[in-house]
């Protein structure tokens, strides 16, 4: 494990510390699981068709570690040279890494290189180069567009008015596959808050009549039921896994 190969000189204290951190990952993971599990069926939804991201932005390898070990595979960065690093670090994981932050021009070649999926792609200038940017011997990029569905201004994402433009210029691009569409929507307390957002993405992309679009990358660790009622297939967890971050 990378958790226990690369800790050898911890004192006694450190190591305490270091390993009731991991047992609370431990714990959280599994409560995690099941609250997906609970959700997909109280929506009458297959068990197991709602796929658990980690969002492991500012976690360390040593974290990442400990969830691989348990089964999760899937892991998603925001910061790129932050990724990076640990994409080095564990090199050796069979991981299927998604890029989920705001994307600038300067960044797309690492992230078409060294990425699976990027969940944030919101206008086409990003896109395109993507898709140019991507490698030939590597299969085309997984992509779902960002959509602005709450309208804040301080958050990314196209209106959903822009979308089947979006949608229309992106598919065509030859190494990228257009998956479907992610959402933040602001945060609420009501469960019947937290649907509707969800519910106005829905209709739209319903009436795009896109069939390649069946990725829904909705929900994180404050509104998951409410997603998962509403057909997300992705849910991106960080909190409710690792704790409250650390900046």
């Amino acid at each position: 494990m990378y958790y226990l190969k690369h800790r050898p000189c911890l004192c006694f204290f450190e190591a305490v510390v270091f390993n009731m951190r991991m047992t609370s990952i431990y714990k959280n993971y599994f409560k995690v699981r099941s609250k997906i599990r609970d959700a997909e069926l109280a929506s009458g939804r297959e068990p197991g068709s709602v796929k658990l991201l980690a969002v492991s932005k500012t976690q360390s390898a040593d974290k990442i570690s400990a969830l691989y070990q348990l089964g999760q595979r899937h892991f998603g960065e925001s910061y790129l040279q932050e990724a990076l690093k640990k994409q080095r670090q564990l090199g050796a994981y069979q991981i299927t890494w998604h890029f989920i932050g705001p994307i600038q021009s300067n960044k797309t070649k690492s992230i078409a290189v060294c990425f699976n999926w990027v969940h944030s792609v919101d206008r086409f200038k990003i896109a395109k180069r993507l898709s140019e940017q991507r490698p030939a011997h590597l299969p085309p990029l997984n992509v779902c567009l960002q959509v602005n569905v709450s309208n804040e201004a301080s958050k990314s994402g196209i209106s959903i008015a822009d979308l089947p433009e979006l949608v229309k210029q992106v598919e065509i691009l030859p190494n990228l596959q257009l998956r479907g569409v992610m959402a933040i929507p602001s945060p609420q307390s009501e469960y019947d808050l937290q649907r509707k957002p969800y519910q106005m993405l829905n209709q739209a992309v319903e009436k795009l009549g896109r069939k390649e679009m069946t990725t829904f990358s909705y929900g994180m660790s404050g509104d998951l039921v409410a997603a998962i009622a509403e057909g997300a297939t992705i849910v991106r967890v960080g909190t409710a896994l690792f704790g409250k971050r650390k900046y």
